[in-house]
């Protein structure tokens, strides 16, 4: 249990440098909007992708 933190953690300490250093390297993320007159509609179909996926993978190590 205490590796699997370890590992998360230091995976966002990596996410968090690289987007320090490239700000714009997680600009694709919730990039899809739909725009109609006044009206602008998000859709963060990646981002739910990711969060599903990453949360998946949590939750099946935490299982067992």
């Amino acid at each position: 249990m205490a590796k699997i933190l370890i590992g998360v953690g230091v995976l966002l300490v990596i996410i968090g440098v690289i987007w320090l250093l490239f700000p714009n390297a997680f600009s694709w993320i919730g990039n899809i909007k739909h725009t109609s007159g006044n009206t602008r509609v998000y859709f963060p179909v990646v981002t739910m992708i990711i969060i599903s996926v990453v949360a998946t993978i949590l939750l099946n190590l935490f299982k067992r």
